[in-house]
């Protein structure tokens, strides 16, 4: 009966899941839209609220399948809480892993006021935990746990770089890949160099010795040896506090790892590049710059001052500047997956951001005449709020030889995922995807913020912010689950084959009707907010209520906003399809091409409009919502998709979702796990 549940929650415009909640933060009525032919169902069926708000209480979050314990990372208190997950649909906090008092193998103690930042966990039960000093400037530590049980045992702890923000372990287990991302003072007194950490780890649930760790630093990378297109910037000598004898080294900033055979793969996000370091030598063999987007080929609403969902092209470029990463192997070959999220250096020693409105302001050399050519605009047009004055923009590049003027506008974030292969060459590209799927989906909250519920109030800067990215194979099938930190939700796709990816649905557990910055007391009333990351467990590992009780497969996110931790079945409707309701209307799929830039879903030719400078008194008012790939006939041919704010369109669409399928969903669950 599961199955045609699916099939009855896919429509036009939203497909809702009516769930039981389990508690105050899954919401009435979570956000799922479906594409017409999505071969998995996914909905929220339980979670952990810790009750902190807006303070990260819930970020990395990995499952121990043999105990069926969820370990995640709460920064709030600095630990790493352990819930219990045998049932999904009410997981309880049992203990916490606490890195103080921690004995460190040079003789040492972790300190309070260390901070866990990430973790994994092996399937024996050897937890790791990546702690950031009180300083984080300082050397942090890798710290060792013993979760078999259900009162976690520390084992001990080695030092590691400066800055440990995330850790993984390799697919076998013999390594532990930390990323020290060595991030400056604010005041650029200090700037420790990153690297790439590397564990070994013994064969049995134990902690390594301090001779098991070495660092893969950068100084080969020093001068010319460095690809021409890594982002070498700001560091010390730009904030004017020290010459370094290895500026490459400190400026370069790990950020996420994974591991392929006997390589880690770790994103260098402000540089925009990706480091591949082999882990028995711990060497940084190589340094690959990624790929830009150019706004002139893919269409991004860069304004939220402009009262509209205003998706254009302009003359802009956008570092890809990844977070997180992650591997799958997909027919014999290895391909890495990238969320790519965006990050400028915004220091009070050192600041890159600054409005494209404030270029020729404050020590800012303007924009060269230029940059407006072949917009049909002037250069003031340009630069006015409704247009590109309120994007966030880089200083660091673009400025003319002679230092005049900028003759290019740059951004970090792509607003997408990318698919790379073992080389780190560049095999697909998002575009603008996911701006087109949210636009379409709740239009009212198009580019909401995380903290607040909001219009538009991204837009500015990173759109829906691609965060969090997990990938995992049900059936023949390998999918991709992208995370949005601002607008929350998830978008899953189907990648097995890398190069022409599929959309399969889009949820967000978010009731968009409660703004937590407006009423932080009620702010649980919200759902999920700001996925963090991701963990996909497969159905032979997944918690269910009763012994054999398991959907196909689990997701569990961690969300560092609302500080709670959230569990999603994962249906395969390919497994066993049922007809599907004849009467049943459908959405269909956006299928990008392989190059964003000949795509018809990336929106207009280039050329931002011909009517740019019309203010948000003059937006339309009756254009209809465009579903993505179709062509908006209702402009001249190059004319930009402009869609108005629809105060009515989600609320008609919510009751009516509610009275088609409101009071049979819980019911058919209940079903499905009594027939188990």
């Amino acid at each position: 009966m599961h199955r045609s549940l699916a099939a009855a929650a896919t429509g036009t415009l939203l497909a809702l899941a009516v769930v039981a909640p389990a508690s105050a933060v899954i919401v009435d009525e979570p956000i799922i839209d479906s594409a017409a032919d999505a071969s998995l169902a996914i909905s929220p069926i339980g979670t952990h609220d810790t009750g902190v708000f807006d303070e990260s209480a819930a970020e990395i979050v990995v499952h121990y399948a043999a105990g069926q314990r969820t370990l995640v990372v709460n920064a709030q208190r600095g630990v790493v809480d352990v819930l219990d997950a045998s049932d999904p649909t009410a997981p309880a906090h049992v203990a916490q892993i606490a890195a103080e008092g921690a004995e460190v193998a040079d003789g040492s103690t972790i300190p309070a006021g260390a901070v866990a930042n990430s973790a994994a966990v092996r399937e024996d039960g050897l937890a790791v935990v990546a702690v950031e000093a009180p300083d984080k400037t300082d050397p942090g530590w890798l710290l060792f746990a013993d979760v078999r049980e259900e009162e976690p045992t520390i084992l001990g702890a080695v030092a590691v770089g400066s800055l440990p923000d995330s850790v993984v372990l390799s697919p076998d287990g013999a390594y532990a890949v930390i990323a020290n991302e060595g991030e400056p003072a604010e005041d650029y007194s200090v700037d420790p160099e990153g690297s790439v950490g590397i564990v070994t780890l013994p064969g049995e649930v134990a902690a390594a010795a301090q001779s098991d760790y070495r660092a893969a630093d950068f100084h080969a990378f020093e001068g010319d040896a460095l690809p021409e297109d890594v982002r070498v910037y700001g560091g010390r000598e730009d904030a004017g506090t020290g010459t370094p004898e290895h500026p490459v080294s400190e400026n370069l900033e790990p950020e996420y790892s994974t591991v392929v055979g006997g390589r880690a793969y770790t994103t260098l996000q402000e540089a925009n590049a990706l480091a591949i370091t082999d882990l028995a030598s711990a060497t940084v063999e190589r340094i690959v710059p990624l790929e830009t987007t150019d706004l002139r080929d893919v269409a991004f609403d860069v304004s939220d001052r402009d009262d509209a969902i205003n998706r254009q092209n302009w003359p802009v470029t956008a570092f890809r500047a990844p977070d997180t990463i992650t591997s799958t192997e997909i027919g014999g070959a290895s391909y890495l997956f990238t969320a790519d999220e965006g990050d400028l250096r915004d220091w009070d020693g050192y600041s890159e951001e600054a409005r494209v409105k404030d270029f020729g302001d404050d020590g800012i050399a303007p924009l060269c005449e230029s940059v407006a050519e072949g917009t049909g605009l002037t250069l003031d047009e340009l630069t006015s709020d409704e247009n590109l004055g309120r994007l966030t923009a880089t200083v660091a590049d673009g400025l003319s030889a002679d230092g005049d003027c900028y003759e290019e506008l740059h951004v970090s974030g792509s607003r997408s995922f990318s698919i790379l292969d073992a080389d780190g060459a560049e095999v697909y590209n998002s575009g603008s995807l996911f701006e087109e799927i949210t636009s379409r989906v709740h239009p009212d909250f198009f580019n909401s913020n995380h903290s607040e519920s909001n219009f538009d109030g991204r837009s500015d800067d990173k759109g829906p912010e691609p965060e969090a990215i997990e990938v995992g194979t049900i059936g023949d099938r390998t999918y991709a689950f992208i995370g949005f930190e601002r607008t929350s939700g998830f978008v899953t796709m189907d990648v097995t084959d890398p190069r022409a990816p599929e959309y399969v649905t889009y949820v967000n557990n978010r009731d968009f009707s409660v703004s937590g910055e407006d009423d932080p007391a009620a702010f649980a009333g919200a759902g999920d907010l700001g996925p963090e990351s991701i963990t996909f467990v497969p159905g032979a590992e997944a918690p269910g209520t009763e012994a054999g009780d398991v959907a196909d497969a689990m997701l569990i996110v961690g969300n560092e906003v609302s500080g709670t931790t959230t569990y999603y079945s994962v249906e395969d409707l390919l497994a066993d399809p049922e007809p599907q309701p004849s009467d049943t209307a459908t959405t269909e799929a956006p299928e990008p091409s392989e190059d964003p830039s000949d795509d018809a879903t990336e929106g207009a030719t280039p050329g931002p409009s011909d009517e740019p400078t019309r203010g948000p008194s003059e937006a339309p008012t009756d254009a209809p919502s465009q579903t993505p790939g179709e062509e908006d006939d209702r402009d001249d041919e190059a004319g930009p998709e402009r869609l108005p704010r629809t105060g009515a369109t989600i609320a008609t669409a919510l009751a009516a979702g509610a009275l088609l399928v409101g009071g049979g969903i819980a019911a058919l669950t209940i079903a499905r796990r009594r027939a188990l």
